[in-house]
């Protein structure tokens, strides 16, 4: 799943090209780009405010950063991580920390825009209480 964040009523969402693959950074501003025909599915959470986005799936949550220089990026992402971790998997905020320094994983996404893109994961196997 990805979440986004909403900052405007009656915010619109655009989808961008489509990539079979794409190497970390995208660091010659292409991927290998083809057609495609999508469909997706919108939820919206009114409840849920997020700064940044968020990425989950079965065994994985990151979430992106995008900022320059490439520290503040990834400043952005770990901290929001972070804030995921303590707010829906009980974490104390320096356990967190903690965590993530031992256990976090980096993806650089975009290396080509004004801004870098960094995405801050960590496997859910840490996330889950003891014994579960």
């Amino acid at each position: 799943m990805t979440y986004l964040p909403v900052r405007a009523p009656g915010g619109r969402l655009f989808i961008g090209d489509a990539h079979a693959c794409q190497g970390d950074g995208e660091v010659c501003g292409t991927a290998v780009e083809y057609a495609s025909e999508t469909t997706i599915r919108v939820d919206l959470i009114k409840s849920w405010a997020l700064d940044w986005p968020r990425l989950e799936r079965q065994d994985f949550i990151m979430t992106i950063g995008s900022a320059r220089p490439l520290e503040d990026a990834t400043r952005i992402a770990y901290r929001d991580l972070v804030l995921w971790m303590e707010a829906e998997y009980g974490f104390d905020r320096w356990d967190a920390y903690m965590m993530l320094s031992q256990c976090g994983r980096v993806r650089l996404g975009n290396f080509v825009d004004p801004n870098y893109t960094v995405g801050a994961g960590i496997s859910k196997k840490y996330l889950a209480p003891e014994g579960k």
